[in-house]
């Protein structure tokens, strides 16, 4: 009886560990290779791949996956400095949020997203968090079966929500429609755990909030201290300094990794450089 019940105790052990590897696969498989430093293709078996549309990314400013457009390397640079910054901290999630709307700070998140999943030892999760305009899913054109809205509410789970947008290494939890309260469902306990359970679930993903703006009410002021920290995108003409300078007080207290310049206009010769 003894032997039996050693057996069976051992099995069960064997079974744990199976499954732990394979949930590892499944949501992300890229450990093994990064730890070598290779770039590998992802295949989703448990996240639903929706295929974009790429007429309709450029259309929209998303550009990062395409290394054949110049203008990606904007965002890898930004991708370099964002990621030393938190891995010197041990940091893994990040806000992204503007003292006002109109400074394109969705467009800004998702192509950071884009260029940190193409990093050969991280992978990227996108979530929108700007549940007053949310504007993920539009930008990418997803169809949206389940969202945030039914992970907050209690009818779905995050693996039900969650969409890779056909590009390795990426996922995305979209909101589908503005909450009724947003403030007070950023505020609450549940939003606090589904943070935490997003950063602690695997330590090489970078999670990415794309907040609303700063100054349009206090939505990010009460989910703020629940990441790690915040990037600033400004955007050329729309801000004025005042906005500015009251956006940085307001984030004072919080791990501000910097201030971007957006829809500065460049001259594209020599760009790379």
């Amino acid at each position: 009886m003894e032997r039996i019940k050693d057996a069976i105790q051992k099995a069960k052990q064997q079974q744990v560990v199976a499954n732990a590897n394979v949930r590892t696969t499944a949501l992300n498989p890229t450990l093994a290779a990064a730890s070598q430093g290779e770039v590998v293709d992802v295949a989703y078996m448990q996240t639903r791949v929706a295929h974009l549309d790429h007429a309709h990314l450029a259309k929209n400013r998303i550009i990062a996956f395409d290394k054949s457009d110049p203008m990606s390397v904007s965002f890898d640079i930004l991708r370099t400095k964002v990621l030393s910054r938190m891995e010197e901290h041990g940091w893994r999630t990040l806000a992204i949020t503007s003292p006002v709307p109109e400074c394109g700070k969705t467009v800004m998140a998702i192509n950071l997203a884009l260029s940190i999943s193409q990093h050969t030892s991280k992978t990227a999760m996108l979530v929108d968090f700007d549940l007053r305009r949310p504007q993920i899913a539009h930008y990418l054109g997803l169809t949206l079966k389940k969202s945030l809205n039914d992970v907050l509410e209690g009818s779905d789970n995050v693996a039900d929500a969650l969409i890779n947008p056909d590009i390795p290494r990426m996922v995305v939890l979209p909101t589908a429609k503005p909450f009724n309260r947003p403030s007070e469902t950023l505020h609450s306990g549940k939003t606090k755990l589904l943070i935490s359970d997003l950063r602690e679930r695997y330590q090489e993903r970078i999670v990415l909030f794309d907040l609303p703006p700063l100054l349009s009410s206090d939505d990010v002021m009460a989910v703020l201290p629940e990441i790690d920290c915040v990037l600033l995108v400004v955007g050329n003409g729309q801000v004025t300094s005042t906005e500015i300078n009251e956006s940085l007080r307001c984030l004072q207290g919080s791990e501000l990794l910097g201030v971007v310049l957006n829809k500065a206009e460049q001259n594209r010769d020599g760009l790379y450089y």
